[in-house]
């Protein structure tokens, strides 16, 4: 039946159809915001990811000493990790301080 394939053709759509950057496209500015977020982490190689992680990894891939400003980020990301674990530690439901 020629009118059934013509039918099955335009529910089956196109990838990529729809351009993010289209003025007239109707997604709310929130969905937009999520669509963008996602791209970005999608973009993130596995050095990127590594650095963000240990930013002292650089330098010493390097065979460099890091400097005094990764090494204080470096610091802080610990103290922040370590505070993160005491806040989940101490909301356990059912513990008392």
């Amino acid at each position: 039946m020629p009118g059934n394939t013509e039918h099955e053709r335009f529910e089956e759509g196109k990838e990529n159809s729809h351009l993010a950057t289209d003025s007239k496209d109707e997604r709310s500015i929130a969905n937009r915001l999520a669509a963008e977020e996602r791209k970005d982490e999608e973009q993130d190689s596995l050095q990127t990811r590594q650095i963000k992680e240990d930013p002292t990894l650089p330098a010493r891939a390097h065979g460099n000493k890091p400097s005094r400003g990764a090494e204080i980020d470096a610091e802080i990301q610990a103290e922040e990790e370590e505070m993160l674990a005491k806040k989940k530690g101490n909301n356990m439901p059912g513990k008392k301080n």
